[in-house]
């Protein structure tokens, strides 16, 4: 039985698919004004690690993720770079897509644009406005916070405090024009500066930013989503105040699961990312720096997805280190085709099958990614034993090969039967070493091992042939 962690309930709870098969989901995306940060990539490998699980498991999954491609930063980000907010729009998704695709983020179902439903945007807020739960003000359209019941629930705040937050937020321009401090902007007037606007019944403006995710995840997905996810740091406003437009709108419950993902700390002092303290890292600078993008990938999926993370150069190397420990214990078991027998074992399927099936048991438990790994190790261990065995089947060590390579797929980890690509000159030596041994050659056969040391390359003998590995 599969249980997720509800956020509006602070439970974990059965997860039921309203459909049978179909899981339908919606995760919000970046903002794109800048190259996304390792947060960013954090929430999109969180939730692709969760909707891969979910296939699986056997579901069809409907992913929809968006880009937030008009805002108040993305107006001032385009200002700063002398170009519109449509061409900064188009350069920073085109760098999410060049980013992301190293660290083996399968594409959304759909990845709609804001700017792309405008006329449905607009049709929402004149619903809103119809059924009383909008009003406009001054070219800016407002949503009536306190007129919807149980608002600002997801966030589990007092709603006292939330409205002398909101109000401490606010100019005495933004104040004047609210019927109430805790009114969101479902649609805001042009300010003027000409940057980009859209006609509208209220004149010239554009979306609020809550109000997009409303529209295309309904658009798309239907009125009654399965799941809905992001960072924790969403909950409240943005996801507080999707919760009560839609629901305003449509009449029926909005989310069944409300999954978030924990914040990204920086540093062995676990310092909060930013850009003042100098920690402020985006994926694009990463991947200039490190060799292996699926080293970060299985860093981050590999922790569970409500739990923090800590980015630092150790933890990155403690990944790497265990990413290559599954490697390793893949290619020995890989290596063993070669003098395999016909047949199969079934003790050691059966062994495999007890691992397999408890991972199934830690992930069906709210996406337990520590606790399913224990259980990928303990099928590595279990691959390296097999490997040294006198004789092995065919049969078994596919099958062997087969479970590992699709538990690390969960997590969105693939290459494992690709060993890193040797230069001709080296893979020249290794075979001239090989007919040294045969001719009884020793001492050249040792001088070549000590020369593929002194470049990282070490050399193992089996009774099976020659195996390398970098030290």
């Amino acid at each position: 039985m599969m249980k997720t962690f509800n956020t509006m309930s602070l439970e974990k709870e059965t997860f039921t698919p309203i459909n049978e098969k179909t899981i339908n989901m919606y995760v919000c995306g970046p903002t794109v004004y800048n190259y996304i940060h390792i947060g960013n990539a954090r929430s999109a490998i969180a939730f692709d690690t969760i909707r891969r699980y979910f296939e699986y498991r056997g579901y069809e999954v409907n992913y929809v993720s968006n880009f937030t491609d008009v805002d108040d930063k993305m107006i001032a980000a385009a200002s700063e770079q002398g170009i519109t907010v449509p061409e900064l729009a188009d350069k920073y998704i085109d760098a999410f897509n060049e980013d992301t695709a190293p660290l083996n983020i399968k594409p959304a179902t759909v990845r709609p644009r804001a700017t792309e439903h405008i006329p449905e945007i607009i049709e929402f807020v004149e619903d809103l406005i119809k059924k009383g739960y909008a009003y406009e003000s001054e070219g800016d359209v407002y949503f009536r916070a306190k007129k919807f019941k149980g608002y600002g629930i997801l966030a589990h705040q007092d709603l006292a405090e939330m409205e002398s937050n909101a109000a401490g937020r606010l100019d005495d321009g933004e104040l004047a024009r609210k019927e109430d401090p805790m009114d969101f902007a479902v649609w805001k007037g042009e300010n003027g500066d000409g940057a980009i606007a859209w006609n509208s019944p209220w004149g010239k403006g554009r979306p609020g930013w809550h109000i997009e995710c409303s529209v295309m995840s309904t658009k798309y997905l239907g009125n009654h989503l399965d799941i809905h996810g992001g960072g924790i740091d969403l909950a409240f406003p943005h996801h507080t105040n999707e919760i009560a437009q839609t629901e305003a709108h449509t009449g029926e419950k909005f989310v069944e699961k409300w999954l978030h993902n924990g914040f990204v700390t920086v540093g062995d002092e676990n310092e909060k990312m930013s850009k003042s303290l100098g920690n402020f890292t985006t994926v694009h600078e990463l991947l200039q720096q490190i060799d292996d993008p699926m080293v970060l990938r299985f860093f981050m999926a590999t922790t569970q997805y409500r739990r923090p993370i800590a980015y630092s150069q150790k933890n990155m190397d403690l990944a790497a280190r265990n990413l290559e420990r599954i490697r390793t214990g893949y290619r020995n078991l890989q290596f063993r085709l070669g003098s395999a027998v016909a047949g199969s074992d079934a003790d050691i399927e059966a062994k495999a099958q007890e691992k397999v099936d408890a991972f199934v048991e830690a992930m069906d438990d709210d996406f337990n990614a520590q606790n399913a790994m224990t259980a990928v190790y303990e099928l590595i261990e279990l691959a390296n034993l097999y490997s040294q065995a006198e004789e092995v089947k065919t049969d078994t060590v596919n099958f062997v090969l087969k479970q590992i390579k699709d538990l690390m797929n969960v997590f969105g980890v693939d290459g494992l039967e690709q060993a890193p690509l040797l230069d001709a000159d080296v893979d020249a030596l290794i075979k001239e070493r090989d007919a040294a041994r045969e001719t009884s050659n020793f001492a050249r056969s040792d001088e070549i091992r000590d020369e593929l040391a002194s470049r990282g390359i070490i050399l193992e003998d089996t009774p099976q042939g020659t195996r390398w590995r970098r030290a």
